[in-house]
């Protein structure tokens, strides 16, 4: 057992000498790291074994975690390196063996401006009441966004703050605002749980680490709607589909009463990935929406698949769509148009842009 914390310890260490994102332990492969988007095997170490898999796994849950594992196949968690680094850990079964997966949370929370971040985002922390989505895939900086914009609330703005997290990511210093965290599973059953209890915690500002299901969806909008500032993510690729996945989740007999309901919280949607740089590193590229009169009423007639063409023609706004970002992104020099191509959602309208 020594031996496994030991080596967790070693190959962790080497997750934040190499600025890489993601460590991988997997039976049958080397240690993998995630450096730039692209996994990297270490070969300076062992070909992993389910023996080695196993007592790592071992090393880093605790009792329940182990039951829980057991009982449904995987196990989230965070984990501390010595108070140095923290990690979002994932243990899962694959074909019967033990796989484990770790992200690096940086101890530091950088600003939009650090991040490469549109600055208007700055303007949704000034709202006293609403919903604001940051929407894209696992992995491209959806949490690391969030966390710079409840940050810029922390360090000016006197407000209470409830994190629901699953699990904690960031740990928030706090400086004007009183921060509390809540740990799904550890300080409250469930997201809805946690979000129905802000309504007697005398909470301003809420973060949902991720908006997932009926209940939660629900008592968000419910909450935005009763002056509460609402921050929350979504598995979703862009503005219109956000709309339709919160819309779809309700029995058709409510959706038009949602629609209603959506139209008057949501402030904006914000869906960003990370793009491989020419000289190595990643950078965002952003789509933005911000609701304006023609997205609100888009949003209650049912018309989502409208949405981009107000992106594409609101830029005076503030809004810009994911093809303009990345054209943008390779006119600077910064991507080449063979990777920006490939995040394109449009590619003979990002070819357009090129040429302009």
């Amino acid at each position: 057992m020594i031996h496994a914390e030991q080596k967790i310890k070693n190959l962790l260490r080497l997750v934040a000498q190499q600025n890489a994102s993601d460590l991988h332990l997997a039976v049958g492969h080397y240690p993998m790291f995630r450096i730039d988007g692209k996994l990297i095997p270490h070969k300076d170490d062992e070909i992993l074994t389910p023996a080695m898999t196993k007592d790592i796994s071992d090393a880093i849950l605790s009792e329940n975690g182990k039951k829980n594992l057991m009982e449904d196949g995987h196990e989230d968690f965070s984990y501390s390196l010595e108070d140095k680094a923290r990690f979002r850990v994932n243990v899962f079964f694959q074909q019967g063996f033990i796989s484990v997966t770790f992200r690096l949370i940086p101890r530091e929370i950088k600003t939009l401006a650090d991040l490469s971040m549109p600055e208007l985002l700055y303007d949704f922390t000034k709202m006293s009441q609403g919903m604001f989505l940051i929407v894209g895939p696992v992995g491209h900086g959806k949490s690391t966004t969030l966390a710079a914009m409840i940050n810029e609330i922390n360090h000016t703005q006197d407000k209470h703050i409830i994190t629901i997290e699953d699990p904690i990511e960031y740990v928030y210093d706090q400086d004007r605002c009183i921060i509390n965290q809540r740990e799904v599973y550890r300080d409250t059953k469930s997201f809805s749980s946690a979000l129905k209890a802000v309504f007697r915690e005398d909470a301003n500002v809420v973060l949902i680490g991720e908006m997932r299901d009926l209940d939660t969806i629900s008592t968000a909008i419910t909450a935005a709607e009763t002056g509460h500032l609402i921050f929350a993510t979504l598995h979703t690729n862009d503005s219109p589909q956000t709309v339709d996945r919160i819309i779809d989740v309700f029995p058709a007999h409510q959706q038009n009463q949602v629609r209603s309901q959506l139209a008057n919280v949501l402030l904006g949607v914000v869906s960003q990935r990370l793009i491989p740089k020419i000289d190595g590193g990643r950078v965002p590229a952003v789509e933005v929406m911000i609701k304006n009169h023609a997205i609100e009423n888009l949003i209650r007639e049912n018309k989502s698949y409208q949405i981009d063409n107000v992106i594409e023609t609101s830029s005076a706004q503030g809004m810009i769509t994911m093809d303009k970002a990345l054209s943008e992104l390779v006119k600077q020099g910064i991507v080449s148009p063979d990777t920006a191509i490939a995040y394109a959602k449009d590619a003979k309208n990002f070819q357009t842009l090129l040429e302009r």
